[in-house]
């Protein structure tokens, strides 16, 4: 058996550089199942561009090599000098972790104070992550081409290939992703579908194309909203009917607005429509990222949308003794998608599916439940009819928890089946394990005491407690097992 040196010394530790990081823990900075992530990055990039005012077009190919290609026609990445690594700017971004023009948010006037970028990690993913990754910048007159392999090596320089117009100028990245990485090297073709066309609507000037590449040629389909939220919601629930017309509001902290806590241009984008029937469509953006997961920016959105419905009910004396009208009432039957735009927003993991910055509650909160109670005075019908649908969203939920009520009062408890029970019943000595999952569970049987000792496995994570009121949280299998 080999022994363990005893010497600890600084020669021990290792410094990871470059793109090393991202080589050795891939799973810390993108999504293993496929490259679309990496794809995103480099959409993000562009469509930073659009919204700063730079870009008008941005278009994504995928090819039946199983490349992609992202091209923009904004101001192009910069090709000088970087003065202190000393090697070309858009080298850096692509091969620098923490680096990128997106950190000045504390500069009013700075293109970037507002973007998707937070970390200057993104295209450093992307380009660690391929087997082979290409650069066009068009700038100043000239096109000037940076290609990459094998994981984000230099392969060709930088260097100036051609003239274009002065004015012409923008942005091209191709990646070969590195099937070795990713659980398929496939990309989704669908999701990038859908984000490109959230993006069109979350920029109304920017027009956005996805090709495909099929038998040679290049198919396109194109998003442009130039109504923006409007015309998308209209589209998302165009195979529903809303008891009232859709809520539509924006509203962002401004030079003249009295704010110790959020900073200029900060605030929030929405639409929200009520059905009696059917699917709902639930959307939330950060700064143009999809948070499929939702996050603080979805609570705010409930907590200023609930206090404004709850109050019209009262306003009106519509409510009924007895009846309490709680956030699910007013959120099971809701539609909506909320944009919102955040100097500094924190994310859960570079993949940002969720947003985690509480002060994002108490922002859109604040942006949404005033605007909505005036809304709701100036459209009283319409208010009404909203109310009507939560309040018998609320008997539902009552007459349901009542009918529990009566089947736990009815009978003898009934254990929950994957509970492995103790012999004693002396509740004063006995414990109860709650492991998770299964496997963990199987192992936990076989460790214990029989005698006092009793397993209870679980899946993990059953209910996010952040969000839910404690009747949804109670009608959960796994939180009733508890």
């Amino acid at each position: 058996m080999a022994t363990k040196s005893a010497s600890y010394s600084a020669e021990d530790i290792e410094v990871l550089e470059d793109l090393s990081p991202i080589l050795l823990r891939p799973g810390m900075y993108t999504d293993p199942v496929n490259p679309n992530h990496a794809l995103v990055e480099v959409i993000d990039n562009a469509s930073d561009e659009g919204l700063a005012g730079f870009a008008k077009n941005v278009s994504v190919t995928i090819y039946e090599d199983g490349s992609a290609e992202v091209e923009d026609d904004g101001r192009g990445i910069p090709v000088d000098i970087h003065p202190k690594k000393k090697i070309p700017a858009v080298q850096v971004i692509f091969t620098t972790l923490h680096s990128g023009g997106k950190f000045r948010k504390t500069d009013k006037d700075a293109a970037y104070r507002i973007a998707g970028g937070l970390h200057g990690v993104g295209v450093c993913v992307t380009n660690a992550l391929a087997k082979r990754l290409e650069v066009e910048v068009k700038r100043d007159g000239a096109r000037y081409r940076l290609v990459f392999a094998d994981n984000g090596k230099v392969k060709e320089p930088l260097k100036k290939v051609g003239t274009v117009p002065a004015k012409e100028t923008g942005t091209r990245v191709r990646f070969w992703p590195d099937p070795k990485y990713f659980d398929s090297p496939k990309i989704a073709v669908a999701d990038i579908a859908a984000l490109l066309r959230a993006k069109a609507m979350l920029l109304p000037g920017v027009r956005f194309t996805l090709g495909i590449e099929k038998g040679g040629r290049i198919e396109t389909q194109t998003w442009h909203f130039p109504e923006g939220i409007k015309g998308y919601f209209a589209n998302a629930m165009a195979e529903n009917d809303p008891v009232a017309q859709p809520f539509f509001g924006e509203r962002y902290i401004t030079a003249q607005t009295e704010s110790d806590s959020f900073a200029e241009g900060e605030g929030a984008l929405w639409a929200i429509a009520w059905t009696p029937e059917g699917d709902t469509v639930n959307e939330s953006y950060v700064n143009m990222i999809p948070t499929r997961h939702g996050g603080t920016h979805v609570a705010g959105l409930r907590e200023g949308v609930y206090h404004a419905i709850r109050n019209f009910i009262e306003h009106h004396a519509m409510g009924q003794r007895g009846l309490k009208i709680v956030p699910e009432d007013v959120w099971s039957r809701a539609s909506y998608v909320l944009a919102v735009k955040m100097l500094d927003p924190q994310f859960k993991g570079q993949v940002k599916n969720e947003l985690i910055s509480r002060d994002a509650v108490k922002l859109v909160a604040q942006m949404v439940r005033d605007p909505f109670e005036l809304w709701l005075s100036q459209h009283v019908e319409e208010g009404r009819r909203i109310a009507e649908l939560v309040i018998r969203q609320a008997m539902q939920r009552t007459r349901a928890a009542q009918k529990v009520e009566r089947r736990k009062l009815s009978g003898v408890a009934v254990l929950p089946g994957k509970l492995t029970d103790c012999a004693s019943d002396d509740p004063e000595r006995n414990e109860l394990f709650i492991v998770e999952g299964d496997s963990a569970g199987g192992s936990a049987k076989q460790a214990r005491d029989k005698e006092f000792q009793a397993i209870l496995p679980l899946k993990g994570k059953p209910k996010n407690t952040w969000q839910d009121d404690a009747d949804t949280l109670y009608a959960n299998k796994e939180i009733e097992a508890i």
